[in-house]
């Protein structure tokens, strides 16, 4: 089952083979910032995301088509996901992660 990782910016850091990177900017990073720089806990933030997602009007920046579930199967099935969220914190990585795989 593929996992939801940690994206690091630290020195000598790599990513790991077929992992996708789901932060902002690309277009799987969530629009609904997190405290302290944007209204929302991280669990509202990923349950929005979720929501958005689910009803076709996930909007992951101005000027982009929303994105699908069906992108999201397509492009992110079987593949690990890097955010920069710690682990156990609610993530939207988590979100397209169950949207991916089911």
């Amino acid at each position: 089952m593929p996992e939801r990782g940690v994206r690091r910016r630290t020195r000598g850091w790599r990513k790991p083979p077929g992992a996708v990177i789901v932060t902002r900017p690309t277009r799987w990073g969530n629009p609904y910032r997190v405290a302290p720089h944007g209204p929302y806990t991280a669990a509202e933030a990923a349950g929005l995301y979720r929501r958005d997602l689910l009803a076709g009007t996930l909007i992951s920046a101005p000027g982009r088509e929303p994105t699908t579930v069906a992108e999201v199967r397509r492009e992110l099935a079987g593949r690990d996901l890097l955010c920069t969220c710690p682990i156990g914190q609610p993530c939207h990585a988590d979100v397209l992660l169950t949207v991916a795989n089911t």
